[in-house]
This record gives structure tokens, C-alpha cells and sequence, in this order.
């Protein structure tokens, strides 16, 4: 006997068709945000449940739940979105060509997004497995701290996919900025903004930024990083090396928006009059959601207990 799908998935699948035929139907078959929520309001028989307003946040819940599994739709190549806009794509036209199986439909987004995830976090090793959160799924009782760091993980899990690829698209230049910038909101050159440089273009024998940790430079960081697509080879670092070694350098960190190879990474580590850090795409994403560095803080939340000590007798 197949499961029943929960209500938060049946809202789900119904908010999909109606923004894909909103969109096919569409003379550009494009629509700005306002408009395709307009259109999912007026299509889709939402419910109190779904009208309900987060206290919260002072969000309406299928606007809110729209919101975040329209991302599947996007990384599933169904629609594409751009500055406000949301266009549809073949394969979303597809979709509304076909008989719309709810059910089958989500599995599939959710395949595909899981692909993409992947494919951006590449170089994650991670032997904790977190399960997804349903709030129609009967689950063995944990404290409400748990369940709220489980939530978390989940997001930032998608956020640091959603900012390997944006990383991937901006041009090398910018991603060098980054690196430094990244650099500095860790510490390294103390609460000196000007501690921390981008070589530019041009390099400098092939070194993408430097920061000093002193005024006089005398001890100093260079930063090697690189938008790579498959995984780093020993080649590059070797590069790297040469380069630290032409400088009289110390200390080196190769950052990439991909992984390592074992080759690369026997290859940073055998270094002996030098120490260089190696971060992959992965580790690179949650430094910047660690340090909130091309993120931002979308909600905050109190989580409240008992006063024990107030009603204790004096």
C-alpha cells in the first residue's frame, strides 16, 4: 500500500503545476514573482492551514512553503529565474503537457535537486546522514534543541549548494576578492581591512592574494583560488609551491570551488619548509555561512523553557 502524501506535499505539488501552467500559459511564458504568486492563489485551493500567518516571521505559510520548494524547480531545470523574474523551460512545459501525477512529480524534483546538491558539494565527506524534515512524519521524540539543529543543518546543507554555484558563475576576479575578504572576516591580519589584498589578473607568479598579519608585511599569507569544475590535481599545487618557494613564503592557502584529489592533497601536505591549507568548495561554503560573508540572516528565533528556579520555594 503506497503512503499517503502529507498535507505540506500535496500543497506542494498542487503550487507547482499551478506556477508551471501559469507560466506556459504566458505569452513570454514568463511572469514576475508577484504575479506567478497571484496566479498559485488563484489556481490552487489553499485552506486556513495554508492562509495561516507565521508569528514569527509574519509570513504566510504556503507563500513560505512556496518559497522554498520552488528551489527544486529551479535546480530541476523546470524554471529558470533572473531578476525577479521567473521563466519557464522546456521540460516545465513538459510537465503541463502530460498528466500531472502529484506524487511522482515531487519525487522526481527531488531527485534532481539531490543530483545538483551533489554536484556542488562535491568534496563534502560527511558521515552524518540528516534525515528530511516533514512535519507530517512521526518521528522517535528529541528535544526541541535537536530538532531545531537538524532544521538548521538541512538549510545551511542547501544554502552552501546554492553558494558554490553562484560562486561559480561570478568572474575570477571577483572570486579572488572573496578569498581575501574571507581571510579577513576569520581574523588572519587582525581588524586591519587593508591587511588583506587581490593580486588582480595579472598575478603575481601565481599567487591570486595576499594578507599580511603585521604592518610590516614581514609575516604573510598568499591565497591561491580557483574555480575549478573537476577536482584539483597534485599539478596545480605543485604550481603553488613553486610559487611560495619564489616568494621565501611560510604560509599558503589553495582554496577551490570544487575538491582535492588524494594526489593533491599528499602533495600539500609533504611540505616541509612551508605549511599550506587546503579548502574545497565544501569547507569554502561553511566558511562564509560560519562567518556570514555573502549571506544574510533571514530570521531569528527564541527558544524558551521553564524557569525551574522561579518556582522553586525560597
Amino acid at each position: 500500500m503506497s503512503k499517503q502524501p502529507s498535507r505540506s506535499d500535496k500543497l506542494i505539488a498542487d503550487m507547482h503545476r499551478a506556477a508551471l501552467t501559469a507560466l506556459s500559459e504566458s505569452p513570454s511564458g514568463q511572469l514576475r514573482k508577484a504575479e506567478l504568486l497571484h496566479a498559485i492563489e488563484t489556481r490552487v485551493v489553499l485552506d486556513d492551514w495554508a492562509k495561516e500567518t507565521y508569528e514569527t516571521t509574519g509570513l504566510i505559510r504556503w507563500q513560505s512553503i512556496f518559497a522554498f520548494a520552488s528551489v527544486g524547480l529551479v535546480k530541476g531545470g523546470y524554471v529558470t529565474k533572473g531578476k525577479g523574474v521567473w521563466t519557464v523551460t522546456d521540460e516545465g512545459r513538459a510537465v503541463v503537457a502530460q498528466p500531472f501525477d502529484g506524487p511522482a512529480f515531487l519525487a522526481e524534483v527531488n531527485r534532481r535537486y539531490q543530483v545538483w546538491k551533489s554536484s556542488q558539494l562535491a568534496g563534502e565527506v560527511s558521515s552524518t546522514k540528516v534525515a528530511p524534515v516533514n512535519e507530517e512524519t512521526e518521528e522517535t521524540p528529541e528535544a526541541p534543541e535537536e530538532r531545531i539543529g537538524r532544521t538548521i543543518r538541512v538549510a545551511h546543507e542547501d544554502l552552501a549548494a546554492e553558494l558554490i554555484e553562484t560562486i561559480k558563475q561570478c568572474d575570477p576576479a571577483f572570486f579572488e576578492k572573496l578569498v581575501v575578504k574571507l581571510l579577513l572576516k576569520m581574523g588572519y591580519g587582525g581588524s586591519r581591512q587593508e591587511a588583506g589584498r587581490a593580486v588582480g589578473q595579472s598575478g603575481d607568479g601565481g599567487i591570486d592574494g595576499i594578507i599580511n598579519e603585521d604592518r610590516l608585511g614581514l609575516d604573510a599569507i598568499y591565497l591561491q583560488a580557483k574555480r575549478w569544475e573537476g577536482a584539483v590535481g597534485e599539478g596545480p599545487i605543485r604550481d603553488f609551491k613553486g610559487a611560495l618557494d619564489a616568494k621565501g613564503a611560510q604560509k599558503g592557502v589553495f582554496i577551490t570551488t570544487s575538491s582535492f584529489t588524494p594526489a593533491a592533497i599528499a602533495a600539500a601536505r609533504n611540505s616541509r619548509s612551508y605549511k599550506i591549507v587546503l579548502i574545497d568548495g565544501a569547507r569554502l561554503a561553511e566558511l562564509m555561512i560560519e562567518h556570514d560573508l555573502g549571506v544574510s540572516v533571514a530570521a531569528s528565533y527564541q527558544l524558551k523553557r521553564l524557569d525551574s528556579d522561579f518556582f522553586s520555594e525560597e
